[in-house]
């Protein structure tokens, strides 16, 4: 790095933090436009090693960091100009903290002396993200009498803790004094910067940190303890969010050595593709299985429990039915995870890690409920494609089928929140096409989502399909202009049902005086002139036949696209409804 042209205080602060950030493996920055964070931006923009993507809204410029991180699993920077737009990041911090992503959050603000003063797009930044995130620091403004040194072991202490002990985001917020060009201001440059010359010629982190993962402290009495719940035993295992395959190989193994069955979170990557000849003891529709009933009277010893949590309300209902002797969960955080209160064993390590301790002393336990629930899966399975055959009328549970069926092997799949996720854990093909999940199940919320989507299929670098409801695509209509910027296209599959769909399948349902204008909030939009606007290809089917020919179609062109399904919320809690009573007539044969 060669410090001695930098020409003023300004621009040198931001590249020694552009550059530092840089040597720790840190490439993606995300920046929205602004006066205050112009040193910021050209730090980036004059670094040939930084990858930027640009983004006029700062909510949206968040959510597309927090898609790129979900899919690469390496930290990112979001860099924005003072005052609201900070405030702007919230949304998407919150998910990202709720997720525990590393992201290193950087905002320009004023010098001191222009705090509360009623100087324009002043706010008060510091500790705007509240508990969201794990560390923050005001930078200094750029002066000569603070060595350049604090600036790098700043950064280098943002990094640690955005990813130790528990991932997620650390603001840094850094205030600057005009000129914030690139003006050449004198200044004893040389001198000032002379005790990095060794960091500057080489290309390493000023500060490296270790950081210890592993579960090697799990003594002997407390493994011992843990086999003694899983070995002979009837039992579960229950898998939520996993970000390697190497953790996904290790639950089979330790699933088809107990024989106990596999109950897979859509999130944890060993649902769409997963054949029976890779895992035999996946239960595809265990969601529904639990839905009816049929199985509460058998014994259960042990939930060992991988993984973040479950998106199936049923299988809540469930464990609260059962009450079942143990319930271990492993977790590489120390966070509870745990809103039945019925953990029993907490354990804080990495997935693969804790089965690679355990694998060598597991026992076979009881293999009857494994066999019982594959029969119910199967005969769900042909209940599903048998009623996708004979109605041709397209609806919700029919898009989740043919999508999970037809998407492209490894094409990204990012699923909305509310309906459009639990339509997809509910009724997905198994035999599907291998996908790579993306969701906001952090905070659950539905805003975001088409940036998201943009950033995980910048993190995949493949196609990625979107299903989303109606009112979230409102939501988040500004990020469509993100299209034009990523690799890959997007294919974005509206489920439009003129309103909020969830709230159909709630209690508030059967208060038609204040449902519809309060809740269902209808809205009377199609989006076919939103596509004209985005310069996006759409299309608008009627039929499954119709769905599933314009799907191939969308993605096999080299244009991102937006396909509206247009529904009936009435219609669509009547079809579940009868799907549930089919279902449970099914498994009582």
């Amino acid at each position: 790095m060669d410090m001695e042209t930098i020409p003023n205080l300004n621009i040198l602060w931001a590249s020694l933090i552009i550059e530092e950030l840089i040597r720790n493996d840190i490439r993606d920055f995300f920046i929205a436009p602004g006066s205050r964070s112009a040193p910021l931006t050209i730090a980036v923009a004059q670094n040939k090693r930084a990858n930027n993507y640009i983004h006029f809204d700062e909510r949206g410029l968040g959510y597309f960091a927090l898609g790129k991180i979900s899919a690469s699993k390496k930290p990112a920077v979001l860099i924005s100009t003072s005052g609201t737009a900070v405030a702007n990041f919230l949304p998407a911090i919150v998910e990202t903290s709720k997720k525990k992503l590393p992201l290193i959050i950087l905002t320009a603000d004023r010098p001191p002396e222009l705090l509360n003063t009623g100087a324009p797009q002043t706010i008060a930044q510091k500790g705007i993200f509240g508990k969201y995130v794990r560390w923050e620091f005001d930078m200094p403004t750029p002066n000569i009498d603070i060595k350049p040194e604090m600036v790098l072991t700043t950064i280098n202490q943002a990094i640690f803790k955005a990813k130790n002990p528990e991932p997620g985001p650390v603001h840094i917020n850094c205030a600057f004094r005009e000129p914030l060009s690139p003006q050449k201001l004198a200044f004893d440059n040389k001198h000032y910067t002379e005790s990095l010359n060794i960091w500057a010629v080489g290309n390493l982190p000023y500060t490296k940190y270790y950081a210890e993962k592993s579960i090697s402290n799990f003594n002997e009495s407390n493994k011992n303890d843990i086999l003694n719940m899983l070995n002979n035993k009837s039992g579960i295992i229950v898998v939520g969010k996993l970000n390697t395959g190497e953790q996904r190989r290790s639950v089979k193994q330790i699933a088809e050595k107990l024989q106990w069955p596999i109950f897979a979170d859509l999130t944890s990557g060993m649902r769409i593709g997963v054949r029976d000849a890779e895992c035999k003891n996946i239960i595809h529709y265990f969601d529904k299985i639990l839905g009816s009933g049929k199985f509460d009277d058998i014994k259960i010893d042990t939930i060992l429990h991988l993984g973040g949590r479950m998106t199936s309300k049923n299988y809540y209902e469930y464990i609260k039915r059962i009450k079942p002797i143990n319930y271990i969960t492993v977790l590489n955080h120390y966070l509870r995870n745990d809103p039945l209160h019925c953990v029993s064993h907490r354990i804080k390590s990495d997935v693969f890690d804790f089965i690679s301790l355990l694998l060598p002393n597991i026992q076979a336990g009881r293999d009857e409920f494994l066999k019982m629930l594959k029969i119910a899966s199967d005969k769900i399975d042909i209940l599903l494609s048998k009623r996708l055959q004979e109605e041709n009328k397209i609806n919700e549970v029919s898009v989740a089928r043919i999508v999970s069926s037809n998407n492209i092997k490894n094409g990204g799949l990012f699923l909305s929140n509310s309906m459009p996720i639990r339509d997809m854990d509910f009724y997905a093909d198994a035999k599907g096409s291998k996908s790579i999940i993306g969701s906001n199940r952090g905070a659950s919320g539905i805003d975001g989502i088409i940036a998201s989507s943009c950033g995980f299929s910048e993190g995949i670098d493949n196609t990625v399909t979107t299903i989303i409801g109606d009112l979230a695509f409102l939501h988040d209509m500004n990020s469509l202009s993100l299209l034009g910027t990523i690799k890959n296209k997007l294919i974005i599959i509206i489920i439009n049902n003129g309103g909020g769909g969830i709230f159909s399948f709630l209690p508030i349902n059967n208060y038609p005086e204040v449902f519809e204008k309060y809740f269902g909030t209808p809205h009377g939009f199609s989006f076919d002139s939103i596509a004209k606007m985005f310069n996006l290809d759409y299309f608008s089917p009627t039929t499954n036949t119709a769905f599933r020919e314009t799907y191939k179609q969308a993605l096999n062109s080299k244009n991102s696209a937006i396909i509206e399904v247009k529904t009936n919320r009435e219609e669509n809690l009547k079809l579940h409804k009868t799907i549930d009573i089919d279902i449970k007539k099914v498994l009582g044969d």
